[in-house]
Order: structure tokens, then C-alpha cells, then sequence
């Protein structure tokens, strides 16, 4: 179903993947592109369990925008291990403004397809997605 303000639609298969790193747990990450015609939201890279959270940074593009989800395994104060779904919008300051106002208006929609968000980021630069950054979202 196309979005009403980008007119971008959504592919089932990144309903699929969320679900299955969600209630499965096979995944560590997913990142989404909009495909080459901007028409619609793609899966561009899945992480399995094992990968870091190094690896899922470095495969955010530095040019261009990305959706994205972020698996994060913790152990609060009280040493009880605790795992929150980030969403997080990549849209990095060199990222081409056609991209970026793409990757805005389609936010909001692509967010409400994935049902079990917990925490939110948008990010331009790697600082703001930094490990120490999801550790304080989960405090």
C-alpha cells in the first residue's frame, strides 16, 4: 500500500524479516532502502544473531539515508538481561536532500508497518548512534 505523503509503498518482505528478528529472534539487525526507483521499501541488509553492533554501523552507507533495526541485548542495574527493538532513521548530513526529504516523508508510515518499536533514533552522524547512545535510550 503506497504511503499517502511520499507515495512510497512498502514491501512485505520487510514486515517478514521485522517478525522474524521480533518474535524469532534470527536476526540482530535489518537495515531498509527505498528501492532505485524511490517507489518502494526494500530489505538492503539483514545481520544474524552473531553480528556486532560495529558491523551493523559500519553497513549504514555514508552518502545515503537507511531505515533501520537494531536488536539491543542489555543487563539492567539489577543484572536482569533485557532486549530493546531500536528503530532508527539514518540520514546522514552528506546524504542527498532528494533522499533525505524522501526518507522524512516516508518515516512516519514505514514506523506504524513495524509493530513493536520500542525506542526511536534518528541519527546524521555515526556519534549519534554510537553504543554508549543506545545504552543511555535504555537507562
Amino acid at each position: 500500500m503506497a504511503n499517502a505523503s511520499s507515495g512510497v509503498a512498502v514491501h512485505d518482505d520487510c514486515k517478514l524479516k521485522f517478525n522474524e528478528l521480533q518474535s524469532k529472534r534470527m536476526h540482530r539487525f535489518i537495515t531498509f532502502m527505498m528501492d532505485t526507483k524511490g517507489k518502494e521499501i526494500v530489505v538492503d541488509k539483514i545481520g544474524d544473531r552473531a553480528t556486532s553492533y560495529d558491523d551493523f554501523t559500519s553497513s549504514l552507507p555514508e552518502g545515503d539515508c537507511r531505515f533501520a533495526i537494531y536488536d539491543f541485548d542489555f543487563v539492567t542495574a539489577e543484572d536482569v538481561p533485557k532486549s530493546r527493538i531500536f528503530y532508527i532513521l539514518w540520514s546522514p548530513d552528506n546524504a542527498k536532500v532528494r533522499s533525505k526529504m524522501l526518507y522524512a516523508s516516508s518515516n512516519e508510515k514505514f514506523k506504524k508497518e513495524l509493530n513493536g518499536i520500542q525506542l526511536e533514533l534518528q541519527a546524521t552522524d555515526a556519534s549519534e548512534i554510537s553504543l554508549d547512545a543506545l545504552k543511555d535510550r535504555v537507562r
